[in-house]
């Protein structure tokens, strides 16, 4: 489990790496320009990044499936050797399937102008500025990969409900506990990939704008990669502590504020009306 961790906590820094750091220093210089061949390298990462951490994650509902319905086949199944391979082929899976958009959608002429409207070389948006009649395979290369998602989405189903019968039918409440411990965090993390991602590419057109596109990529760019290592980390119990501590301090702060306010517009109020 912790291996496929380290494999995820990487992909996670690489998603961030190949969108913020270009976004902020272009905010910082108040620009919006990218190269053709820094788009293309944007596109070509950032694919990279998140298809192979969607076959982590898949990778990662066998290991619990494993774990805990097969405990005693565990170290035969899922050695140290059959971990390497599978990472090895989640990374390898995940470059072929950058290599196969980036091209394909480099490959179009683009008669829309070059100005895309989003804060990073998304594709949807870099499909917009090409020929109507030239898309239609990059379009085939997204059905194709929303299929291959949804394969990979109904093995963790499938797996976690194997993983919940297995966990209700075992006699001990410290166990259930356990094996409900290992399991949740990967499985608030799958949701949360799997539902900003369904929402930034399935929203209605009728509530699409820039400002809502913009907001939307933030989240299934920006949010997952970001929360991934915090939601692991909640089941380290001191860490677990301090940010609820803090919650607890923030809402108190901001409690004492708004009575401060409060009791300063009412003196201001008598004040004005003695």
């Amino acid at each position: 489990m912790y291996f496929f961790l380290l494999n995820l906590a990487v992909l996670d820094l690489g998603c961030i790496s190949t969108t913020l750091p270009k976004a902020m220093a272009n905010a910082l210089w108040d620009t919006r320009a990218i190269s053709y061949q820094g788009c293309a390298a944007q596109v070509l990462f950032f694919v990279f990044f998140f298809g192979s951490e969607f076959s982590i994650l898949t990778i990662m509902a066998y290991d619990r499936y494993v774990a805990i319905c097969k405990p005693l086949h565990y170290g035969s199944l899922l050695g140290s050797r059959a971990c390497a391979q599978m990472a090895a082929a989640a990374w390898g899976s995940g470059f072929l399937y950058s290599v196969l958009h980036t091209s394909n959608t480099f490959s179009l002429p683009l008669c829309q102008g070059n100005a895309v409207d989003q804060f990073f070389c998304e594709i949807p948006q870099i499909l917009k500025l090409s020929c109507s009649d030239a898309y239609l395979r990059e379009a085939g290369a997204l059905v194709f990969s929303v299929s291959l998602v949804f394969n990979c989405f109904v093995f963790i189903v499938v797996s976690y409900v194997q993983i919940f019968r297995a966990v209700l039918r075992m006699p001990s409440e410290q166990g259930r506990h356990k094996a409900f411990s290992t399991c949740l965090p990967h499985l608030a993390v799958v949701s949360l990939f799997i539902s900003t991602a369904i929402f930034a590419y399935l929203k209605p057109s009728s509530i699409s704008s820039p400002s809502v596109d913009l907001m939307v990529a933030v989240l299934y760019s920006v949010l997952p990669p970001a929360v991934n290592p915090l939601i692991y980390s909640m089941r380290n119990q001191e860490l677990k502590h301090a940010v609820w501590k803090l919650f607890y301090n923030s809402f108190f702060s901001i409690n004492n504020v708004h009575k401060i306010l409060i009791g300063f517009l009412q003196t201001n109020t008598l004040s004005a009306n003695s």
